[in-house]
């Protein structure tokens, strides 16, 4: 069953032209139209998509303005895919192991008209990019020490890791490794979630 696209809240603060309110509409549907059968995602009632999902992922636009941006475990495209629908001059690539997953965020990519998107399934430990990216994001990795040990080879020298949270991860963050720091901590707001969000900002140190 699909919901009547509510349009985009007001409260987080984005300008959108009308063409990328149709695409995060399109995005919305397609996603529910494939989870049915690939199981991309465990959220199936659409307004909890809307919250977990798609909001969640808007929150986080103002802070990512790198030119070349990595999604890491991007699963069904977030926050990629809305990242890259409201930022249509920055170049984002969406890293992920599973095949339904990049063969949906391929396919959203093209239906969407998303010329500055690439997907790539691959394990980012292994992955050979040709190029370093000057920000790294992603809301799937467990521990921060993770994300930093596996993706930070992939970041340019000046560049900067976004992981998003829950709540603000005080033990994660004194366990980061050698030669990392917690450059900013941002705490968002997502229309609908009661929950603590926040979105950490992980430079090297030197």
């Amino acid at each position: 069953m699909t919901m009547q696209w509510p349009g985009v809240p007001a409260e987080l603060g984005l300008d959108l032209s009308t063409g990328q309110d149709q695409q995060l509409q399109l995005y919305l549907e397609l996603l529910q139209r494939w989870n049915k059968v690939y199981n991309l995602t465990a959220v199936r009632d659409p307004a909890q998509m809307l919250t977990l999902h798609l909001w969640d992922s808007l929150a986080v636009v103002p802070f990512i303005q790198a030119d070349a941006c990595l999604d890491v475990g991007s699963g069904a495209g977030l926050p990629g895919i809305p990242l890259a629908i409201l930022r249509p001059q920055q170049e984002f690539t969406l890293l992920d192991t599973n095949g339904k997953k990049t063969r949906f965020m391929q396919q959203a990519a093209l239906e969407l008209g998303l010329s500055n998107l690439k997907v790539v399934q691959a394990r980012v430990e292994h992955w050979q990019p040709v190029q370093r990216f000057t920000a790294i994001i992603s809301r799937a990795f467990a521990s921060l020490a993770d994300f930093v040990t596996v993706s930070g080879m992939h970041l340019a020298t000046q560049g900067s890791l976004y992981a998003m949270k829950g709540r603000y991860p005080e033990s994660e963050i004194a366990e980061l490794p050698v030669g990392w720091k917690l450059a900013r901590s941002h705490s968002l707001s997502v229309p609908g979630l009661e929950a603590e969000r926040h979105l950490l900002e992980l430079t090297r140190t030197a």
